[in-house]
Parts: structure tokens; C-alpha cells; sequence
């Protein structure tokens, strides 16, 4: 009877253990970075008229950029960390001049140098990477920022602000630069319904 009940106990034990085993596992950690034109132009934010600049919104009493806007949605979401991909050198504010000069950087494959850096990149798991579409493809800033780390191991979630491409070859680059990394499908928003777009997001 003693050895009976000393059985009953060790499978017992292997049974909680493997059921505390997976309680305990590791959420995983998530960063959500992105790239947006009201973080990267030369004039002040507070100096633009929301109604006669595309790509960006006003949100409680100031502007923010329709893929700032996501990224924020996503975090109440998901949880995890903003992380806001910056150049060191400002894009023009007049959006025709910064479209000119994003597709000259297309073309001469440049690499602008960025002001921000994530802390400890290797601690995070997923990568939310948002951008708008810019000549069908990421702005060159983000091929900066995915040149810059490894993202081996990770999941790398995209999402794309537009005016009507989609995500384009954008997916294509990712898988390209981050070879070792998941990549997922993605989510493209058209720029003229970020704002009621909430519900796409939360989905």
C-alpha cells in the first residue's frame, strides 16, 4: 500500500509540474516600431494645418501621423513598447518636396542615419513595424533601421499606412533584410480612413 501511494504521488508530481511548467512560460515581449512622416519633417508640428497636409491627424489637441496612430492603437492592444524610428537629419515639411526627396533616396538606395536607437533589441520577441508606403515600398529610413539589427528568431508583424498600394513589395524587402526572422502578412490601411480604422486595428 505504501509503494501504491509513493507511485500515486510521483505521477502526481509529474502531472502539476507540467501544468505549472506552462503557466510559467515566458510572455513574450513586444516591441512596436514605426516610421512616420510628423516625426521626421523640419517644422514644428504645432505650425500645421491638419485639413491641407496629408498623413497627419489631430488627436487631443495635437498632430500626430496617421502611422503613429496605429502604432498607439496597437499598443493598447497588445501592451509593449513604442519605439519611434527617427532620422538624424529632418525630411522637408512640404509634403511634395519630402515625396521628391524619398524617391531620390529610393533611387540612390541611400541609407539616412538615425537619431534613435532601441535599447537592448534582443529582448524582444515580436516586432510590430509600421510605415507608410513610400514609391511602393518602406521608406529607405526603415531599410536603416532592420540594416541595423539582427531580428533572427523574431516575428516580425507589418503595417502600412497608403494612399491605395497597399503594402506593395514592402513584405518582399522585410523577408530580404531579415531572413532569419518570421515575417507575417501584415496590415495596409489606406491613408482617407486611418482615423476610423480603430476596429480594423483592434481585429
Amino acid at each position: 500500500m505504501h509503494k501504491y501511494m509513493l507511485i500515486l504521488c510521483a505521477i502526481f508530481l509529474v502531472q502539476t509540474g507540467g501544468l505549472f511548467a506552462q503557466n510559467d512560460q515566458k510572455k513574450p515581449t513586444i516591441l512596436i516600431a514605426y516610421f512616420t512622416r510628423a516625426q521626421n519633417i523640419q517644422r514644428s508640428m504645432s505650425s500645421l494645418d491638419a485639413t491641407t497636409h496629408a498623413s497627419v491627424n489631430p488627436v487631443n489637441g495635437k498632430y500626430v501621423g496617421d502611422t503613429e496612430l496605429v502604432a498607439e492603437w496597437i499598443q493598447q492592444e497588445v501592451g509593449g513598447d513604442l519605439f519611434a524610428i527617427r532620422t538624424a537629419t529632418p525630411y522637408p515639411a512640404n509634403y511634395d518636396a519630402l515625396v521628391d526627396q524619398g524617391q531620390k533616396e529610393n533611387r540612390a538606395r541611400a541609407r539616412p542615419a538615425l537619431a534613435t536607437r532601441v535599447q537592448d533589441m534582443q529582448k524582444y520577441d515580436i516586432v510590430y513595424l509600421g510605415f507608410p508606403n513610400w514609391w511602393y515600398d518602406m521608406p529607405i529610413t526603415v531599410y536603416t533601421f532592420l540594416e541595423t539589427y539582427d531580428l533572427s528568431g523574431k516575428t516580425i508583424i507589418p503595417f502600412c499606412t497608403n494612399g491605395g498600394s497597399g503594402l506593395s513589395g514592402s513584405i518582399k524587402s522585410i523577408h530580404g533584410l531579415e531572413p532569419g526572422a518570421s515575417v507575417r502578412e501584415g496590415l495596409a490601411i489606406r491613408d482617407t480612413q486611418v482615423q476610423h480604422a480603430r476596429q480594423t486595428v483592434t481585429a
